[in-house]
């Protein structure tokens, strides 16, 4: 039995050791990255049964991923490995300013083609919450039945729906991506989303509207992540401004899937939305401080330090 079950494609994700254009780059770091199971290791590393379903290739990239997972805590006994599809692969690159993009590699990849009949129900059944994010919807036709199908069937079997919609401009049309998302908010009840994606799916970005929008759908807890500036939080009776916490940013990719970890982390220990949100902001501030999606996100002992202010002694 898992405290999360999370669903949803993880690459092989190579990092550059320099800020300049890729052809200049002769070095890189391979890594594991991908929305749900960032969310997982999260979760993983703060003490939660944490388990993530996908498929990957039967190639040395997917044995990779499963390694590197299962090294970190996550349960990965649903997984299924594809001997006709390939692990997806992606490329950072940064700017000589820091900011960071990502090149995709993973049209036609294993996780591309995860299907209904692909899903372990009986495991699933078992979760006291399934977490996915809009990205699963962008990459094929069947692994958006999916989303719907395991939104569906949280509902039926009282198991709690978490919903990122972490849209990726890259993956499809923002017209594709609204038709697609906007009825998935019906059938969460944890709707973690940043500003910009309030902004494309429910045309405004004023934190109270965005969670009174969606609470009027039925969402229980919300979470409008702003970046730089925080979160705003709500369970429908509460609803309070998080300040974002101070750190060194080194790279801001799989912030917003830390923040998810520290939230839905406070939800299995029946923490007020307060303490949900700033369990949130300090995995957030966490992740941005190192390359890696998950390489800063901290152990049990690290976070509850650095959520009571305690300082370590190292000397």
């Amino acid at each position: 039995m898992s405290d999360v079950v999370t669903i949803g494609e993880s690459l092989v994700a190579l990092i550059p050791d320099s800020h300049t254009k890729l052809r200049y780059v002769q070095n890189f770091t391979k890594t594991v990255a991908g929305a749900e199971s960032n969310v997982a290791v999260g979760l993983a590393k703060l003490g939660h049964r944490a388990s993530w379903l996908s498929k990957v290739g039967d190639d040395e990239l997917g044995h990779y991923v499963i390694r590197e997972l299962r090294a970190e805590g996550v349960d990965t006994d649903a997984v299924i490995f594809d001997s006709d599809h390939p692990t997806g692969l992606m490329i950072k690159e940064f700017s000589p300013s820091l900011q960071s993009s990502v090149h995709y590699y993973r049209k036609g990849s294993a996780a591309s083609t995860l299907k209904c009949d692909d899903i372990d129900w009986t495991f699933l059944a078992k979760a006291r919450i399934i977490h996915i994010s809009g990205i699963t919807a962008a990459i094929s036709a069947s692994s958006r039945q999916v989303v719907y199908a395991v939104a569906e069937f949280a509902k039926q079997h009282g198991i709690l729906f978490s919903f990122d919609p972490n849209i990726r401009r890259k993956l499809w049309s923002l017209e594709e991506a609204t038709e697609a998302l906007v009825p998935l908010f019906s059938l969460a009840d944890i709707v973690l989303l940043g500003d910009e994606e309030a902004q494309i799916l429910l045309q405004t970005d004023e934190q109270e509207q965005v969670v009174s929008t969606l609470h009027a759908r039925g969402a229980r807890w919300v979470a409008l992540k702003q970046g730089a500036e925080g979160a705003y939080v709500s369970d429908g009776k509460t609803g309070i401004s998080i300040p974002a916490e101070p750190v060194k940013v080194a790279d801001t990719i799989g912030a917003g899937d830390a923040f998810n970890a520290g939230f839905l982390a406070g939800i299995l220990e029946g923490k007020t939305v307060a303490e949900c949100g700033r369990m949130g902001a300090v995995m957030g501030a966490l992740a941005v401080a190192s390359y890696g999606d998950t390489d800063g996100l901290p152990d049990r002992k690290d976070f509850d330090a650095m959520m009571n202010n305690i300082q370590g002694v190292y000397r």
